[in-house]
This record gives structure tokens, sequence and C-alpha cells, in this order.
């Protein structure tokens, strides 16, 4: 019997030399810096190692910080929670909107809100707003000021509309004369017109703050031939929700003719009108397969203000996290949270807690619904990406200023399934080729086992 455990130590020891050494061998004939770049690969069968390197170093994980901050989130809230934004009114026909800091409420959702007013024939004395579900942070921990014209990165808060964007249409005129600029839906935003019509050019446009430091002016310049199309955040949620919500009314034609005011919704008194609501199926699959950067620190923040049963602070989903992660016995002595989307570069965490984490979540009785969450090879942040595998890999990507990141799990061609997770730090390596690299990983441990 000891000779037979021995075989199968030396067998199975054999077996992850080669496999390092062929995935080295990749790494080595790609000409990385093997320092820049963080590995962990565990069989979620049993949680055995099959491949590591610099698997405890500290790295800067991008979005790929979102599996573990959306799955506390998911934990402390329930799979059957929803965003709901709820319209009430007292005895007296003042209304009252109370938001839940919805990710995905758009202009419609406040349509059908204002419908249900229409539809019993309230004349409404006043409208309240009642924004108390969060404090009013709208800006990530450490999140770089730069990024204010992101699209990618819009402020957060009770009032999420529309995904609090708006879009710059900028339109040719005739050759060499200005371009015509257009912000919709409206919103008080002014321009520096800088952009010229060249029917001989492609389209190049740069967005910017101005130099003069006017509020809510921006400096457009470069070349259009064809119309050109444009997101940036709201640099005002609240102001944006305000004059959405003002389009809604004049539209519906609800006669309402005072100003929007706030109020904490009252305790007695008052009855529920209409609802919008959104599931959390929903919000994950924008946080997980698009990578929603707004839905992600929302869903946090909610979850913080459930858990602490007060109002939503990254203080409260701090004390979550940290209660999910203990519950879970999963240590995080080695990571630092700084928000929870991943845009921070002060976030840090290792490949080895990573892959923890996905082995650990691979036990739970949801596990199969959980996977099909991340992103398939050419879908979500997948696109065009990783098709040689196709359905034997689910993968959430992350991508920062110098870093790239990998995370999920991939059946290998063996039928084995691994939990793996690879962060690349290098900014002298361009996006492509560290994106390359993370494939070349993969496709080692999908052949070689």
């Amino acid at each position: 019997m000891r000779k037979i455990l021995i075989l199968l130590v030396s067998l199975m020891f054999t077996f992850t030399s080669a496999f390092a050494e062929s995935i080295n061998k990749t790494l080595n004939s790609l000409g990385v810096d093997k320092d820049t770049i963080s590995i962990s690969v565990k069989n979620i069968e049993n949680g055995n190692v099959l491949y590591e390197l610099n698997e405890k170093t500290q790295r800067t994980p991008a979005s790929t910080l979102k599996v573990i901050t959306t799955a506390a989130s998911v934990d402390t809230l329930g799979n059957d929670y929803k965003f709901s934004t709820k319209l009430y009114k007292s005895t007296n026909n003042d209304l009252y909107i109370k938001l839940s800091g919805d990710p995905l409420l758009t202009s419609d959702d406040l349509g059908i809100l204002i419908d249900g007013v229409m539809a019993k024939n309230i004349v409404p004395k006043n409208i309240y707003i009642d924004d108390s579900v969060f404090d009013n942070n709208e800006w990530g921990k450490d999140w770089l000021q730069e990024d204010e014209l992101n699209s990618y990165v819009p402020k957060f808060s009770a009032y999420n509309i529309d995904n609090n964007l708006l879009r710059i249409e900028i339109s040719p005129t005739a050759n060499m004369v200005p371009a015509n600029i257009k912000v919709k839906p409206f919103y008080p935003i002014s321009f520096m017109n800088l952009v010229e019509t060249d029917g001989h050019m492609q389209n190049s446009v740069k967005i910017e703050k101005s130099d003069n430091n006017i509020p809510n002016m921006l400096k457009i310049s470069g070349v259009v031939s064809k119309i050109y199309n444009s997101y940036i955040p709201v640099s005002n949620p609240k102001m944006n929700f305000i004059l959405r919500l003002e389009e809604v009314i004049s539209d519906k034609k609800l006669e309402y003719y005072n100003p929007i005011q706030f109020a904490k919704l009252p305790v007695n008194n008052i009855y529920l009108v209409s609802q919008a609501d959104h599931s959390i199926d929903l919000v994950v699959t924008e946080i997980l397969k698009n990578s929603s950067n707004l839905a992600s620190e929302t869903l946090f923040k909610m979850a913080g203000a459930v858990w602490a049963n007060s109002t939503g602070t990254f203080e409260n989903s701090m004390k979550m996290f940290e209660a999910y992660l203990k519950k879970y016995d999963i240590d995080n002595k080695n990571i630092q949270i700084a928000d929870a989307s991943g845009i921070s570069a002060n976030n840090l965490v290792t490949a080895d807690f990573m892959t923890d984490f996905l082995v650990m979540k691979s036990k739970s009785e949801n596990f199969e619904d959980y996977k099909l969450l991340f992103p398939a090879p050419g879908t979500g942040t997948l696109k065009n990406r990783m098709l040689y595998f196709k359905d034997n890999l689910r993968a959430k990507t992350g991508t920062l200023s110098g870093t790239s990141a990998l995370a999920g799990y991939i059946v290998s061609r063996s039928g084995k399934v691994y939990a793996f997770d690879i962060m690349i730090n290098d900014p002298d390596t361009s996006s492509a080729d560290k994106k390359n690299i993370e494939e070349q990983i993969l496709r080692n441990i999908y052949v070689n086992d």
C-alpha cells in the first residue's frame, strides 16, 4: 500500500513538474518578465495546486476584484433581492419617490412611476425625493480626477439614472467649418468647439476639461467627416436625475408645476402608488459579464446598507465584506480593498487568495449557476477573445493602465475543472501582448492536462 501511495505521489509530481516546465517554456518564449506576473491554478475538486508563480505577491487585480466583492454582496442581500424604486402618496396627495440607488434605473422606469400616478388620477400637491439610502459620497476611494470624463467610471449615488451618462453628438457641417455639437439628453453643459469638418479625414476627437476651469465647460477638439458619438459621465447625478424626472412629468402631462423637493418618506399615512424593480441577477450580469463599475459600486454599497441596517457607506460595506470572509473562513490578511469595482490601483490581492476563493465558491450548491454568470469566450468582456476554448472557459477580465488580469474556471481537455488567476502588472508590455500571455497560459492548462 505504501509503495502504491509513493508511486501515485511520484506520478502526480512528475505530471505537475511537466506542466510547470511546459508553462515556463511558454512564458520564456513570449519574452515575459516573470517578476511582473502572478499565476495560480488549482483543481476545484481537491484544491491541489497545478501551477503557481509569484502566487503570494500582492498585485493590482483590476476588475477581477468584482468576483469577490459581488459574491459578498449577493450573499448578504440574497438571490431574490430586487432594487426597487417606489412612489408613494400621502393622504394630502404629496408624492414621495423612495430611491434605491438602482444602477439599472432608466428614464422609462420613471415613466412607469408617473403612469401609476396618472392611472389613479392623482393631482400631486408636492413631489419629494427620499435619497436616504446612501451617503453623499459619489466617488470611489483613491479614484483619479483624470477619470471624471471616462464613461467607464461614472459617479454613483442614490440618483443613478440612465447609467449616469450623457451622449455627445458631433456632426459634420461644410468642409473646414466648425462641426455641430449637441448633448443628449439635455444637461447644462457648454463647449469650447475646436472640431472642424473635413470630409477627407477619419474621425479624430478629443474631449477634455477646459483650461479655464469653468464648471461644466468642455474643450472638444479634432476633425470629423461623419457623425461621431461619445459618452461622458454627468458631473452632478442629483441634478441629472431631477432633469430626467421633470422631463418625464412634462412628457406624461402630469399637472405639477412646483419644484421637486427633498424629504424622508413618512412612516405613517402613506400608500404605494407604483414601483420599478430590477432583480439582483440582472445587476450581477452587468457586473460580471459587462464589468459595470456603476453596478458594482452600487451593489456593494447596498449590501453594506442592508448588513448594517443603516445608510449605505463604504465603511459599512467593508464591515459587511469582512464579515463575509470570516463566515467562510477566508484569510484576508494579504489583501487590500479600496473599492468594489477594482478601479483603484490601491486594491491589492494575491493569486493564491483569488484561487482559494474560487475553489471555495465551487463548493456552493448553486455553483453551476454562479459559473455561468462569468463571460464565456466571445461574450461580454471576452468578446472576440478566447474563442479557442469554446464552452470550456468562464472568466472575469480586468484591465487598468499597465495591468491585465483574468480569473475564473477552465475545463481541461481531460474534463478536470481548474480555478485560475492571472495578474500581469507590467506597464512596459502592451495590452494586446498581456492578453496574448493570458491566452497562452490557459492553452497550456487546457492541453497539457
